[in-house]
């Protein structure tokens, strides 16, 4: 097998295997504070204070609606976001941290650090400058809206 062949086929495990072992890790961690990786990059999302549609909200986490809607319900009934009908788009809601959120994704940011500690320090500067510019790279690469059928 030619390299480039390998270098496609290894690829997508390499990802999928370091998402999955940052997820699970997280996942692990938050579960006491009861918050799931998936709803902390959502609050993290959220952290800049001002409100987002849940479509813009989506978008920046890079995620579906569905899911995005899902996860706003619980974290909406936990008292960490409020959504409201958007000012000038009664189809549309806002999203926004509340106090409590606020107060959980400082707690939760905290409870992360030894994860991100970790990972950080399994690359050099250099390296992690890199890895950050090619996933950002190999993100965009495969953005739906610029696939063409």
């Amino acid at each position: 097998m030619n390299e480039s062949v390998q270098q496609e086929r290894e690829l997508p495990l390499a990802l999928r295997a370091a998402y999955m072992a940052l997820h699970r890790r997280t996942d692990a961690i938050f579960a006491e504070h009861g918050v799931t990786a998936d709803q902390f990059v959502l609050l993290l999302a959220l952290r800049e204070g001002r409100s987002l549609t849940q479509r813009e909200l989506a978008d920046r986490i890079s995620s579906d609606s569905s899911t995005v809607r899902a996860m706003l319900v619980l974290l909406e009934k936990n008292g960490l976001v409020a959504r409201a009908i958007h000012p000038t788009d009664s189809r549309a809601k806002t999203v926004e941290l509340t106090s409590e959120g606020k107060r959980k994704l400082r707690k939760l940011w905290k409870v992360g650090q030894p994860i991100r500690d970790q990972m950080v320090e399994s690359l050099s500067r250099h390296e992690a400058e890199v890895l950050n510019s090619l996933l950002g790279r190999v993100a965009d690469s495969l953005n739906l809206d610029k696939t063409v059928a």
